[in-house]
């Protein structure tokens, strides 16, 4: 694998001044966090690339070895040999991994959507499985979920359900989630036992700070009302809903589930600016790469990704054309194969392109 020497150097070298700037104790706290985070970018390379040396040099010593010296430092030194050599292009493979861009995004928090797709009361109910499915996930990984916003189904599941997932590196573990996911079950109310196909779909957005979007007071049209929900729920009496519109886009945002305006109007900023973030991710990603779609998938909305069945017990992700006869265990949270699988794919692709 060929990586520019000159390149290696560069970045350990500003990883060594890093280092002694913050040795030095002497930066402001914000001039720190800076550059400690950084430093936090450019470790992983050079330590990689410290790794890759030493079994270079390592292998060099050897290859003398097995040319110089006596019979069984011969034959001690070819084991060595042939074992450094399966050894090195793994290394060298993490060191071109840790010199892939970064998505800026990655380590954010996540604004999780999920609405009911074609398929009825069903679609509603699989939504809602879903829902639960990446609640769990995100239970386990140690992440907090906060639901944002929910309108329930009749029939007990999800029409929508907008949650927002806070965490170490949630936006890189969720983000090839976004699509279209399709469910082949029986339904319950299915008297003649025949298998039904739904859908939902799913929008994995990284959350915006106010530093990231600055929105204008006068670009927004802000409508106060009178929660409204379905008979039988507990209804505010007071006007405490709230739609948010952001005239330049015509994006627009409700949310009603608190009880305080002030609580809704805060939760409904929170989704507006993460929507205006995704917007211009967009915008810049398609001017860089020319809207090129990899082979994981360009995470658009309207993209059939995977496919849930449950008569046979699998779950078929259709852009890397994987099946895992897992079905119970991923409704269950138990996504490490399926998402692991799913960044691999896209280190690969990026890998090649870069090869290529």
């Amino acid at each position: 694998m060929n990586i520019p020497a000159d390149r290696i150097a560069a970045i350990e070298a500003r990883r060594d001044e890093l280092q002694a700037l913050m040795a030095t104790g002497d930066l402001p706290g914000d001039k720190f966090v800076a550059v400690s985070k950084e430093y936090a970018e450019l470790e992983p390379v050079a330590k990689a690339a410290g790794e890759v040396r030493r079994l270079r040099a390592e292998l060099d010593v050897l290859v003398g070895m097995e040319a110089e010296g006596d019979a069984e430092l011969r034959e001690m030194a070819r084991e060595e040999i042939e074992a450094l050599r399966m050894t090195i292009p793994h290394a060298e493979r993490a060191l071109a991994l840790a010199l892939l861009p970064r998505d800026a995004a990655d380590e954010r928090a996540a604004m999780l959507e999920i609405r009911a797709g074609t398929g009825g009361d069903e679609a509603a109910l699989f939504a809602g499985d879903l829902f639960r499915m990446y609640q769990k996930y995100a239970e386990a990984q140690g992440w907090r979920v906060e639901l944002i916003s929910s309108s329930a189904s009749d029939s007990g599941g999800f029409k929508e359900a907008i949650a927002s997932v806070e965490g170490k590196g949630v936006f890189a573990k969720l983000k090839f989630e976004s699509g279209v996911h399709r469910v082949q079950r029986v339904p319950a109310t299915e008297t003649q036992g025949r298998i039904h196909t739904s859908a939902a779909t799913v929008a994995v957005l990284p959350e915006a700070e106010e530093v990231d979007i600055k929105i204008d007071d006068k670009d927004l049209r802000i409508d106060i009302y009178r929660s409204s929900g379905p008979g039988g729920q507990s209804v505010n009496t007071t006007d405490s809903a709230v739609r948010i519109v952001h005239i330049p886009t015509g994006l627009t945002v409700i949310q009603q589930d608190e009880k305080s305006q002030h609580k809704n109007k805060a939760k409904a900023m929170k989704v507006l600016r993460t929507r205006l973030y995704e917007q211009e991710r967009e915008r810049l990603h398609a001017e860089r790469a020319g809207a090129r779609k990899s082979m994981v998938g360009s995470g658009d909305r309207s993209e059939r990704i995977r496919t849930y069945n449950f008569p046979q017990g699998r779950v078929t992700d259709h852009r890397i054309n994987l099946t895992l006869h897992r079905l119970p265990e991923i409704m269950q949270g138990e996504m490490e194969e399926l998402l692991g699988a799913l960044i691999a794919q896209d280190e690969a692709d990026r890998l090649a392109q870069i090869e290529g």
